[in-house]
């Protein structure tokens, strides 16, 4: 890239910058943040909550203090000196709001250190801020004595939340309740809260910071050294105990690195080394990093992995461990160049997880760190996508909007502080030349909100013991000190080349585009020829397979856990064909993977209503809750089913008569599914469907939906939970509305009806014209038995056949979700009785179990006319089902079984 491209894309960052902030002070300060869309500030209780998100917004004027170094960095001096006096006389650290100490550490604290880095820089080179005190500085300390009652607990561990103006400990604090913080949370201070003693000479906010660090340290799990994601404050007890480098962990590891950096204790290091060894061996699995559980860390905890994680190939590179730095950072970015951004969580095969974009910047992070570690142009153009995407799709007129939907490309009334702290700075400086900055940027670290402070902190006011004699650290091999805070110039002398060598591999493995010469060789299978081996026909032991693999350029890896790793160099197959080849075997075993991935997902659970006029024989696809009662090890809940009030479920409940003892229904939305859940019980609810507020969604359509818990301890909710989409979950409301008292039975699967008429007050018409209930010893014969599964899981079959299959005589909702969708039970599901019509006087004839042949209409009206004179008197409820609709519902269970018969579902 010319000198004048990279000019003109920095000058193009800085317009960029210019609109986002400018936009902030003309339309929002000194509100915490802008609303780009409705183009005003987003004022803390002014606007409908948002959540945990709200609580990085303190009524301090949040955009403007993280912009500060910013300004700075971007050659805006006079800007930024206007801004240090604004902050100085407008914003008020004294508001009665609660807030997130990690929050308001890494950004307004870490802001005010920045800013005031980089204050007393431009005061020594004497043109600008001559009339700087250490203003800033002052306000900082005052927000740090603000915070350090957070720490306030045995652990060390600081709380979650404090108020701004009443601590801690006051009633009027409306916080210290809370037991259980992240570990990102506690151990993301040190940077600042050292900095701040360092420039200050007051001690006990590094103490504070490190004890802290000392804990989380001493409460790693021993055999893996992994940490998890959630930690209680008060006996440091792990909540959550999965573990990765993403959301909820990330700048821990970050801080442990860059506190050796800023403050030279070796201990830090040695910990940051000791993390790291374990999140090589067990989480990273390049090019992905996925979540495992830190007391079996051979085991995946999650199958997506989340935006937050994009910043690790940039920490990798300060450790000087490039390799795996390149090759998660390329598939990042082939996410992108599928999605535009990165989503706010992903799947392994790449697909949305969560489609979320609030314009994070730890990409762009990662992007800048690489070129300084390689000097490769490649990521100069990958700098240029950014700027082309945020322009192009994120750009409104009073600003830029995080995307709602990265698919459909759908803005969020959101603009966060950290977009303007982070992402136009380190765009900038990817572009920006050293001539280009003021200031030598090597002078200083980058915090977690890339907020500046000077490396000669760490011989400024040292008074904590440099060596933490309590700690115990493993023997590692001495490798993983080999190349932390590389010099860069000696990395690559010989291979300007390497990191695209590493890249190269990995071009395709998000997009599964094949070159065009794939065309030519999938005409020539048509022709007759076949592919050289198929992914599903691979097996690692068989020796000709093997040779097959090394011939198109694929090499297979053993892992420790007995797991075998497959990456394609297409340069070393044998030919241009057999790359080809090659690259699509890969791309099977990619979809093969994913397949068996879904498989390992809960499966569905049976919503079933039982009570008249339906006896079973509507069933509706279920989504699992990863809490409470597990049908699948305990026997099914059966009750009346009665919505609650508030029908959110996220308050008490006002009708606790009404659901006590039966199933309450609950609309989702506007809280965390495990607080619905908690809500009912209270009630004395025995069971929950939570119905999606996404009106017209269908298990049809839609993926299985899964209810996570809170993040808390979940082994409170002893009821079972399940989901319904608005589709399943309006048949039952429909039910309501016609017949008043509807029962269903929550199970793992759908139960014959046999077993649910069992005991049951019903008329003799509905016990004589089943089947089923001939012998309540043997529920189903050995015909009925095919009937109902054996069809449907042999035409599955051939989709499985890498799985072992389950018995046919097991009912086949667990491996068969579809079996359980509206249209393929009884066809009756989705239309209420009322509505079933069918002419009596045609004659229908049907096999019954001893394949004998009978007239419908006679055995039926018989059995009336028998009913009618043995006991005139017989009722069901208020409401006897006519003979038609018999009729009907019998005509619609023979269609049903035909069609099973002629079609593969």
């Amino acid at each position: 890239m010319s000198r004048e491209e990279k000019q003109k894309l920095g000058n193009q960052v800085l317009e960029m910058f210019d609109h986002a902030y400018g936009n902030y002070m003309e339309h929002a300060y000194p509100a915490d943040e802008l609303m780009p869309l409705t183009c005003r500030g987003r004022v803390r209780g002014q606007e409908p909550s948002r959540g945990d998100v709200d609580d990085a917004l303190g009524k301090f004027s949040l955009t403007l203090i993280d912009s500060l170094d910013t300004l700075v960095v971007l050659n805006k001096t006079k800007e930024f000196e206007d801004a240090v006096r604004k902050v100085l006389r407008d914003v008020n650290l004294d508001n009665d709001v609660v807030v997130s100490v990690f929050e308001t550490n890494i950004r307004v604290l870490g802001g005010l250190l920045g800013g005031h880095s980089l204050a007393i820089m431009l005061k020594e080179k004497g043109e600008y801020m001559q009339w700087y005190n250490d203003e800033l500085l002052q306000m900082a300390k005052q927000l740090g004595y603000k915070l350090l009652p957070a720490f306030n607990t045995t652990s060390g561990l600081p709380y979650p939340r404090i108020n701004l103006k009443f601590g801690i400990r006051k009633p009027e604090a409306r916080t210290g309740t809370e037991t259980d913080t992240c570990t990102a949370c506690a151990g993301t201070l040190i940077l600042e809260f050292a900095a701040l003693s360092r420039f200050t000479g007051a001690t006990i906010f590094e103490e504070y910071a490190r004890k802290a660090l000392d804990f989380l340290w001493e409460k790693r799990q021993r055999s893996s050294n992994l940490v998890g994601v959630t930690i209680n404050i008060h006996t440091g007890d792990w909540v959550r105990k999965d573990s990765g480098v993403g959301a909820g962990i990330d700048s821990y590891y970050e801080y442990l690195l860059k506190a050796y950096v800023l403050l030279g204790d070796d201990s830090f290091l040695e910990r940051f080394n000791t993390h790291y060894d374990a999140i090589m061996r067990y989480i990273s699995q390049p090019p992905l990093l996925l979540d495992v559980h830190i007391h079996k860390p051979m085991l995946n905890a999650r199958t997506w992995m989340d935006a937050l994680l994009a910043f690790f190939p940039g920490l990798q590179v300060l450790k000087g461990d490039i390799r795996p730095a390149i090759e998660t950072h390329e598939m990042l970015y082939q996410v992108i160049k599928k999605h535009n951004f990165l989503p706010e969580a992903f799947t392994t095969d790449f697909r949305v997880h969560w489609a979320q974009h609030p314009l994070r910047p730890e990409f762009a992070e990662s992007t800048y760190f690489l070129y300084k570690a390689t000097g490769d142009p490649y990521y100069l153009e990958v700098g240029k996508t950014l700027i082309e995407n945020l322009n192009k799709y994120a750009r409104v007129p009073c600003g830029f909007a995080a995307m709602k939907d990265v698919r459909t490309g759908s803005h969020e009334d959101r603009m966060d502080s950290f977009f303007l702290a982070e992402m136009f700075k380190y765009l900038y400086l990817l572009f920006a030349d050293k001539e280009d900055i003021i200031f030598d940027i090597e002078d200083y670290i980058f915090t977690t909100e890339a907020h500046l402070l000077p490396l000669w902190l760490s011989t400024t006011n040292q008074s904590i013991s440099k060596k933490n004699t309590t700690s115990e650290y493993t023997e590692l091999d001495d490798s993983n000190f080999d190349w932390t805070c590389p010099n860069t110039q000696i990395l690559f002398p010989n291979d300007p080349l390497y990191a695209q060598s590493i890249r190269e591999p990995l071009k395709n493995v998000v997009d599964k585009s094949c070159p065009r010469g794939i065309i030519r060789v999938e005409e020539s299978f048509r022709s007759g020829a076949k592919p050289p081996l198929r992914a599903r026909d691979f097996m690692a032991t068989n020796p000709e397979h093997l040779e097959i693999l090394k011939k198109m350029g694929v090499s297979l890896i053993h892992l420790k856990d007995g797991r075998v790793q497959l990456v394609q160099h297409a340069i070393q197959a044998a030919s241009s064909i057999d790359a080809e080849d090659g690259l699509r075997f890969m791309q099977e075993m990619i979809e093969l993977s994913s397949q068996q991935q879904k498989e390992q997902q809960l499966p569905p659970r049976a919503v079933q209503i039982v009570s008249h006029p339906f006896f079973g024989r509507v069933v509706l696809t279920a989504g699992p809750a990863q809490f409470g009662l597990d049908l699948s090890k305990h026997k099914e809940t059966r009750g009346f089913v009665a919505s609650s009030k508030p029908y959110n479920g996220c308050s008490e409940l006002t009708n606790p008569e009404a659901v006590m003892g039966k199933i309450a229904l609950i609309q989702r939305g506007q809280c965390m599914f495990a607080e619905k859940a908690r809500n009912i019980q209270n009630a004395g609810a025995i069971g929950g469907i939570v119905i999606d507020d996404n009106e017209g969604s269908s298990s049809d359509t839609a993926p299985l939906f899964q209810m996570a818990g809170d993040g808390k301890d979940t082994d409170d909710i002893k009821i079972p939970m399940l989901f319904l989409f608005s589709k399943e979950g309006s048949i039952i409301l429909d039910a309501i509305r016609e017949y008043e008292e509807v029962e269903v039975l929550l199970s793992d699967k759908a139960k014959d009806r046999a077993a649910i008429l069992k005991g049951k007050m019903i008329p003799s018409y509905i016990i004589n014209s089943n089947p089923e209930m001939e012998n309540e010893e043997q529920p189903s014969s050995e015909n009925d038995s095919q009937n109902q599964s054996g069809e449907q899981i042999s035409s599955s079959s051939q989709e499985v056949d890498l799985v072992d299959q389950e018995s046919s005589e097991e009912n086949s909702l667990n491996s068969h979700p579809e079996l359980l969708s509206l249209a393929d039970v009884d066809n009756a599901a989705s239309i209420s009785p009322s509505e079933q019509t069918s002419n009596p006087t045609e004659n229908h004839e049907t096999t019954n179990l001893n394949g004998e042949c009978t007239d419908l209409d006679n055995q039926l009206q018989e059995q009336s006319e028998t009913e009618e004179d043995s006991n005139p008197n017989v009722s069901w409820g208020k409401k006897v089902q006519p003979i038609d609709s018999i009729l009907a519902d019998w005509n619609e269970d023979i269609e049903a079984f035909e069609m099973m018969e002629k079609d593969e579902l």
